[in-house]
């Protein structure tokens, strides 16, 4: 059983599948510190100083001037603006995503070898392989229409 377990971590998928885990979760911390740190600054400033990330309501019905200072008190809160967060930085990481799959598409179509045109084609009458212009087949004399 140790051996087939083995065999399968390492095979190819299964390591090239834990390093873009390993990858996509550190990807995910760089674009949420890009939203909370450089993008979201300047979108509050715009809207007049506005924090989202401390944007919540209280559900106990007491006053608390911040979320920390609610979350302190062990106030129960729905935080809105850390969902306005988490939101942006989904949208992000799937228009990051998409542009590094379409990349990668166009690479692979640009390796991939045109199709060969054919150079011969196969008589009707006797199944037997003439160039392609051929209107005559060499073996048994027929001549070829328009195939």
């Amino acid at each position: 059983m140790f051996k087939e377990f083995k065999e399968f971590a390492m095979r190819g998928n299964v390591v090239d599948m834990a390093v873009g885990i390993i990858i996509g979760a550190a990807f995910g911390k760089i674009v949420s510190s890009v939203v909370s740190d450089v993008i979201m600054p300047p979108i509050g400033l715009l809207l007049g100083k506005m924090d989202f990330s401390s944007l919540f309501v209280n559900l106990s019905g007491v006053q608390y001037a911040s979320l920390a200072e609610a979350k302190a008190a062990g106030a129960p809160t729905i935080n809105y603006g850390l969902f306005v967060n988490s939101i942006i930085d989904f949208i992000i990481v799937a228009f990051v995503l998409f542009l590094i799959i379409r990349q990668m598409n166009r690479m692979k179509r640009a390796s991939e070898p045109a199709a060969a045109v054919p150079t011969t084609k196969e008589c009707p009458h006797c199944f037997s392989v003439i160039a392609i212009k051929a209107t005559r087949c060499p073996s048994c004399t027929s001549e070829i229409k328009g195939i």
